[in-house]
């Protein structure tokens, strides 16, 4: 099933009642589509305590409400059930409740129920369903590593200056708001000559605060009256001092209006970011052509070189930035695009902060640098990794793509208007914790947990390490961030190790090899992202791998690794590409591999054999597990090389070698190879290639009286050159998607994706037919998901209720008949508000009614009893079937033993306008004779 912002289908439609309250959390009765349940609620049958089904102003969602305020990240709150995704709620005001309308619900069964963010559930303890009976040990540390040849973390020789400046804001496509143009400015005093340019942009966070009134703070855009917007972009002054003080121009920009706006984004807000980026980068063009009209922050600085540009984007901005990069060199659809001015600028680098990438799609012809928190409690799956591995194979390979996996790093701390202590508005630890069962690697205190100043030390670091090297071509620093096993002493005490893909890397082994799948024995070849037997991973390991970071689709095609897990040393893991490679004029082969988290020992013998079956032994190497915990993203690959020399010495065809074989000399143990490589020093000069660029859209239609219509997804494809993409369809009906490999640009046939729309009479949902596209060859990927959807333009049925039995003695059920005027394609749920009883009549009570039934209700029995119009959201509701035109509500009541006079019940059953169906209801309870 693909996963997206819009819900392709559903199959719930609700009458909702007037005055239920938006916020609340209870337990209602599951719906008929669970297993079990019926139309006439059954004890046992309950969404999870904290949803609900609500109403307000006319539309009805699904609804989620945590016990407390879930801060505002980065990461994508999503509902799911069994597993699958239901949709992308919206955050209310109160920080605690989320929501769902009901059309955009993608499933009838609601059956488990869960809410998650980058893989973490946010609705249970971090340690639910573990067992932590004794406390765990403190994972070990890897060691020191040996000092690189330089220090880019050390100061420059230039003072700097500082200043801000504001602009008139920008209207960017889809937001209703216009979103500020605010940068704050550190640069070098006394530069010579023109100097190159780093731009800074900060994630998504809480937009606005009340100064003064600590907790107080909200994704507000533009900002109530008495609060204030929340500085995040200054969060990165340090960074730029350090980057300044080296000869270089920073700005680091605000985006609070886009957070107050961007939940309800497609891509998350990455396309909004990009225009964001392109118009201060716009201005420093006009203000380098003209300096006298730049701002009094830009005049006390040098000129700058706009053909000189390194992003930095932290968490969301870190998918910005490449979309900046990419809406740079290829030209974005107008409709989509906030900034239409050609690019007066070019783009040497980018630094990815723990950032997300929804639509994974990282720009292959510009080297990145990507950070990635091994302590992150907000994108905790470490999705950013698809930076540097969804690059191969894509263009020429050349480019450099580096991942700097930082141990006992948080999400917030590189940004300190995000840290407490350092904040001018509210700010917190990310990483999750609970005092009962804290984290022996990450919760605060704990030996392998940074602190704020020592990880921001080490995150500029970084920064500096990629200007220096893509900016400056200083092939000095790369030792510090490809593998090759040095580090910055100015990051210490920071345990960090770095793995990379392109540069020198040329031929290679990868699972997912785009001239056919690998044959591989003795080990397995596994799904990066899938359900059940063919995943990488299983519910048995522990944490979770940056490398099997989920996308849109459920079963991910040609992403895979090679998993290995033996029982005894000996067993050769095979692995043999559909055509030799060559690794001639290299100095060595580069394997990255990941072992279990704090794991020691693990080794290996390495063999290459080649095409005439000659065989070489080119050493053993051994490979210690990174800690980390049941709540970390630990099974991150390491750089390993091994060189080829014993190859030459035995005379192997290195034009010809036709297989890989990796022999576990380890008791037992598990690993799983990403790929190798063959790889020699140095970091060939790039330039980004005439790739394809591929926007999908949304075609909305409606779906008519009768008969079939076909339409074509709208696809953009624009360049000069033809590509590949891996296309997925999604049927509404079933949910499933299907995958294909597509050919698009100059000579090819294209996206033609034609759906059938099938017209009638009958009310239902809105159906859409998802597609989603994916980068394989030759293109980059912008809008990546779209699709036809097909309106509802049938109306509801009217509903009418008749009493069955509204009489009764105590004991027997009161029941109703809830009737449609027609039969409708989907379930009609009505929902009916508890009313008191007026002229003082004797009220049923909470004593009168089945217990169960009642617990299903309620989010907690009330003791002593009290009238049932007094429960704290109390309703009731029952669901008329699709294509069946009646259903049941009833109350259960019990018989006892004490003499009573009759007793009453009444409710008002509402439209989803919240205008009455009806006069109010009532029914009589009599003692038992």
């Amino acid at each position: 099933m693909i996963r997206g912002r819009r819900a392709w289908a559903t199959a719930i439609a609700v009458l909702t009642v007037a005055g239920v309250a938006p916020t609340g959390a209870y337990a209602a009765p599951a719906p008929p589509e669970i297993p079990g349940a019926t139309a006439t609620p059954q004890p046992g049958d309950a969404l999870p305590p904290g949803w609900r089904i609500a109403g307000e102003d006319g539309n009805n969602h699904l609804e989620w409400r945590a016990p407390e305020p879930v801060p505002m990240g980065d990461a994508r709150v999503e509902f799911r059930a069994n597993g699958a995704l239901v949709g992308v709620p919206e955050p209310q005001d109160d920080g605690r409740t989320f929501r769902l309308p009901l059309d955009e619900v993608r499933t009838a069964d609601l059956g488990d129920l869960a809410v998650e963010a980058a893989g973490r559930r946010l609705d249970e303890a971090p340690d639910a369903g573990a067992s932590r009976k004794a406390k765990p040990p403190a994972p070990k540390l890897p060691p020191k590593l040996p000092a690189g040849a330089v220090d880019p973390g050390k100061p420059g020789k230039y003072a700097t200056t500082t200043g801000e400046y504001s602009l008139a804001s920008v209207k960017l496509p889809g937001f209703p708001a216009p979103v500020e143009m605010r940068g704050v400015v550190v640069a070098p005093k006394k530069a010579a000559g023109k100097r190159p340019i780093a731009l800074f942009l900060h994630g998504r966070h809480v937009t606005c605060y009340v100064p003064g009134k600590d907790g107080e703070a909200s994704g507000d855009w533009p900002c109530a009256k008495g609060s204030k917007p929340i500085p995040s972009h200054r969060g990165y002054l340090r960074d730029q001092k350090l980057l300044a003080s080296q000869g270089y121009v920073t700005v680091s920009i605000s985006a609070n209006g886009i957070n107050g706006q961007d939940w309800n984004a497609e891509d998350g807000g990455a396309q909004a970011r990009s225009s964001l980026i392109r118009n201060h980068l716009g201005r420093w063009a006009d203000w380098a052509a003209k300096p006298a009209s730049a701002p009094a922050a830009v005049r006390k600085g040098p000129k700058t070189d706009l053909s000189k540009v390194l992003l930095v984007g932290h968490s969301r901005g870190g998918e910005g930035v490449n979309r900046a990069v990419m809406d740079s060199l290829y030209k974005p659809p107008a409709a989509q695009d906030g900034y239409r001015p050609k690019a007066r600028w070019n783009i040497r680098g980018t630094v990815h902060i723990g950032p997300t990438i929804f639509g994974q799609n990282p720009v292959p012809d510009v080297p990145s640098l990507t950070i990635l928190p091994g302590c992150d409690g907000d994108v905790s799956d470490l999705q950013g990794q698809v930076f540097t591995d969804g690059t191969r194979g894509v263009s020429r390979g050349k480019t450099l793509h580096s991942s700097v996996y930082m141990v006992g790093a948080n999400h917030n701390y590189f940004n300190s208007e995000w840290t407490p202590g350092q904040a001018q508005a509210p700010a917190d630890d990310d990483f999750w914790h609970d005092p009962e069962a804290r984290d022996p690697l990450c919760s605060p205190g704990a030996a392998g947990r940074l602190s704020a100043n020592q990880q921001h030390k080490a995150g500029a670091t970084y920064i500096a390490a990629a200007a220096r090297l893509f900016v400056g071509g200083d092939d000095r620093v790369r030792q510090l961030v490809d593998g090759t096993g040095r580090r910055a002493p100015s990051a210490d005490p920071a345990r960090v190790r770095t793995h990379a893909v392109g540069g020198n890397r040329s031929a290679g082994f990868l699972p997912d090899d785009p001239q056919g799948p690998l044959k591989v024995t003795g080990a397995k070849l596994c799904d990066a992202v899938a359900p059940g037997r063919t995943a990488c991973m299983g519910e048995k390991d522990p944490g979770s791998s940056p490398h099997f970071a989920s996308w849109r689709a459920e079963h991910e095609a040609g992403r895979r690794a090679v998993a290995l897990n033996w029982k005894k040393p000996g067993t050769i893991a095979r692995v043999t590409p559909k055509k030799p490679v060559s690794v001639k004029g290299a100095g060595s082969l580069a394997l990255r591999v990941a072992v279990p988290p704090n794991t020691s020992g693990t080794r290996f013998d390495v063999h290459v054999k080649d095409a005439k079956g000659k065989r070489a032994k080119l050493g053993s190497v051994k490979i210690d597990g990174l800690p980390g915990t049941d709540r970390t993203s630990s099974y991150w690959a390491q750089e390993i090389r091994v060189p080829l020399t014993a190859a030459t010495r035995a005379k192997l065809n290195l034009a010809k070698i036709a297989s890989l074989e990796l022999t576990p000399k380890s008791r037992s143990g598990k690993a799983w190879l990403m790929d190798a490589w063959s790889w020699k020093p140095g970091t060939p000069a790039v330039k980004a290639a005439g790739l394809a660029r591929v926007d999908i859209g949304t075609l909305t239609v409606k779906e008519g009286d009768s008969g079939f219509r076909t339409y074509q997804v709208p696809v953009r494809t624009t360049g000069k050159n033809a590509g590949a993409v891996r296309l997925y369809v999604d049927d509404p009906e079933t949910g499933k998607s299907i995958s294909r490999l597509v050919k698009v640009g100059p000579g090819t046939a294209g996206i033609k994706v034609k759906v059938k729309v099938e017209g009638n009479k009958r009310y239902g949902w809105d159906k859409t037919h998802g597609v989603a596209v994916k980068a394989v060859r030759s293109t980059v990927i912008g809008a990546d998901a779209g699709g036809v959807i097909a309106e509802n333009d049938d109306p509801m049925p009217k509903v009418s209720i008749k009493p069955v039995a509204a009489d009764v003695t105590e004991g027997a059920p009161l029941t109703w008949r809830i009737s449609l005027s027609e039969k409708a394609d989907v379930e009609i749920w009505t929902v009916a508000q508890l009313l008191p009883v007026p002229d003082g009549r004797p009220e049923l009570s909470t004593a009168d009614v089945d217990q169960e039934w009642l617990s299903q209700l309620v989010e907690r029995v009330p003791n002593p009893a009290i009238p049932l119009s007094k429960v704290e959201y109390g309703t009731l509701w029952t669901t008329v079937e699709a294509g069946q035109k009646s259903a049941d509500l009833t109350v259960p009541t019990i018989r006892d033993q004490l003499k009573e006079p009759a007793e009453y019940v009444r409710f008002q059953l509402s439209d989803s306008d919240d205008k009455p169906l009806g006069p109010p209801f009532e029914g009589t309870v009599r003692d038992a004779p």
